[in-house]
Order: structure tokens, then sequence, then C-alpha cells
């Protein structure tokens, strides 16, 4: 969804954290207090879902969200920083694997399931369109009102996101709902939460292609979870602390793309993580404006290539337990994430983010390798 991603925090939002006074480490932290919020409440979350209403996370998970940012301007230290990223990891958890099932559930009632990777494609691509737009905005904003206008106008375009998930058709909820209700074939609510999550463990542990599947995407979403560190790379190349945003505006025009061409080539997929992993070595290390132009194609390929193994996950998952294989990769995402910050930490204490960027080629060019062999 557009205003899901329409927020005006999310380009400067590090740079806050760095004007607050927070270390590279402590901002690590920060994002480890996030992730870790995220997959705890990953499987449960899409185990709700699955069993009682995929459309009503969806519109909770905004709001949850907007109220994380709401207290970081409010209160901006450590402890608010902490406790918003707990609102936003739950925030996400509530609304990743509903969402991923609730589109695919709909398209293969219309007979149209093939379509998945270049509708959720497009999806991701409309969703960096906006955080292109709001990159855009940011610093004009940032100028005129300070980071107290940023967040006023984060929450307000969340709030519209959980309107718009309202709206969204659920085909199976009242079949999901009254499996679940109390005296339903003689099962409780708990007991039909407790069946359908057996279901969607026992489908990721019983079948390798979902298990090849679940694990290849994961290690991608994870990784891209060192986009986080964006801004200080841009930083690092130079740029006034006001021109983070456009050079974040780049980065957001890589994803898009990679969102837009999603659904197509999937044969060069190797090839194309193998050039993707070489670019954004090459740029990092550069450490100039424009070669984040390399960085940015890099990222590009890498949100082609989780698109792509999202939508290959999905079509080997049953619809019953949809959103807790879903949820299930998710979570997995999340561990790999804190791999991430962790080593970004740690690394942070002897370099700078252009050669920490360039160090994480190599589990890039380590994936090429496997979609190589054919173990995604």
């Amino acid at each position: 969804m557009f205003f899901e991603e329409f927020v005006l925090l999310y380009p400067v939002y590090t740079v806050l954290f760095t004007r607050t006074g927070l270390s590279p480490a402590e901002i690590s932290s920060l994002f480890a207090v996030w992730s870790f919020t995220a997959f705890a409440a990953e499987l449960p979350s899409g185990v709700l879902a699955d069993t009682f209403s995929r459309r009503r996370l969806i519109v909770a998970g905004p709001l949850v969200t907007a109220a994380g940012f709401a207290l970081w301007v409010v209160a901006p230290s450590y402890p608010a920083f902490a406790a918003g990223f707990m609102l936003w990891g739950l925030g996400q958890a509530l609304i990743s694997g509903a969402l991923e099932a609730l589109v695919y559930e709909g398209l293969d009632r219309a007979g149209a399931a093939g379509s998945y990777a270049r509708v959720l494609g497009r999806a991701a691509a409309v969703r960096t369109t906006a955080v292109m737009v709001a990159s855009a905005l940011a610093g004009p904003v940032l100028t005129a009102g300070g980071y107290p206008a940023l967040a006023v106008a984060s929450v307000a375009t969340l709030l519209v996101a959980a309107a718009i998930g309202r709206s969204f058709p659920e085909p199976g909820a009242r079949g999901r709902r009254a499996a679940a209700a109390p005296g339903a074939d003689g099962e409780t609510a708990v007991a039909a939460y407790l069946r359908v999550l057996r279901t969607g463990l026992a489908e990721v542990r019983t079948t390798a292609p979902v298990r090849r599947a679940l694990a290849y995407a994961a290690a991608l979403t994870g990784l891209s979870s060192l986009d986080e560190y964006l801004p200080l790379l841009a930083l690092a190349t130079g740029v006034a602390e006001p021109a983070v945003p456009l050079v974040m505006l780049l980065f957001t025009a890589g994803d898009a793309a990679g969102g837009w061409l999603a659904g197509r080539g999937e044969r060069w997929e190797a090839v194309a993580l193998a050039v993707g992993a070489a670019c954004l070595a090459a740029g990092s290390l550069a450490g100039t404006p424009t070669a984040m132009v390399l960085v940015a194609g890099a990222f590009g390929v890498f949100r082609w290539a989780i698109v792509a193994a999202e939508a290959r996950l999905q079509e080997r998952v049953s619809d019953a337990a949809r959103a807790t294989v879903s949820s299930a990769t998710g979570f997995a995402a999340e561990v790999a994430a804190l791999g991430v910050f962790g080593c970004y930490a740690l690394g942070s204490a002897w370099a700078g983010p252009g050669p920490l960027f360039a160090a994480a080629a190599v589990p890039y060019l380590l994936l090429a390798v496997a979609s190589a062999a054919g173990r995604a």
C-alpha cells in the first residue's frame, strides 16, 4: 500500500538517532530490538491471520506503527526509540504474512495465481515509489518544521493506510472465523489456533521444496535489512545532512525498478545476484555520491530476487496455513536481520559504512551460488 510506506521519517530517522547522540552500536541495538520484536510476533500473528481474519491484522498494523513514530518525537531518547521500534516491529508482524496470504488467496480464487509475482512486484514498486516521494519531501519538511512535522505527517499517512486496509475484500474470512469459533465442531478458538500452527509447521518440516524456498527467501529478505544503514552510507560520501533524503531517493528508485521488473527473467537470477553483489561492493568502496548509483542498482536487483523467492514460496504452500508459513519466513528473515545488525555493530568499531556495505556482497554471492545450484 502506498500510504503504508509514505512515511516522511523513513529517510532520516537514523540521522535523528545520530543527532540525539546515539553511537552506531546503539543504533544497531535499536535495530536489534526492532527485529527481535518482529520475529517474536511474526509467527503468532500469522497463525492468527489463518485462524481468524487476515484483513483485521492488516488494519491494526499501521495503527500500532503510528503510535511508535509519535513516541520518537514526543520523547526523543534511547528508551523512547526502543519502545517505538517495538511497536513498529509488532505492526510489521501483524501485516506481513497476512497481506501476502490475502493477496495470493484472492488471485487464486480468481484463477490468476500465476500473476502473483507480478502483482507482488508492482505492490513493492508502489511502496518504494511512496518512499521516493517521502524522500523528496522529507528535506523541505525537515527544514520548515523539524522532526515534529515529519512525525505528524508520518502518523497521518499511517492512519490513511489503516482505513484503506479496512476496505480489502477477504473471501475466506467467514469460514476461518466459523471454524475457530468456540463450539464449532467441538473445537475451541485456542484449539483451532494450535491446529493451524501445527499444520503450518508440519508443512515446513515435512516438505523439502517448501523448506528450501523458505530458507532462501528468508536469507534474501534478512540481508535486505542492511538498507537501514543507507542514510549513514550517504552521509559517508560527504553530502550535507539535508541532502541525505535526495540520495535515499536514488536508492528507493533502484528498489522500485526491481519491483516493476519482478516476474521477468527469473532464469537469470543467479547471474543477476552476482552482478548485484559486485555493484554493491564497488559502489560502497568508491565512497562518492556518484557511485551510489551502483549501490542503488544492487538494491534493485535484490528487490527483484526477493519477490521471485516469495512467489516460489507461495506456489508451494497450501492455503490452510498460508499466512503461517509466510510468517515463518518472516520469522527466519528477522533472525537473519539480527545477524546483519550485530555484524554491522561489531564492524563499526573498525570500519566505516563503505567497507561494511562492501562486506555484505559476500553473502549475496553465496546466495547466487545457491540459486545456480537449484537449492532455492
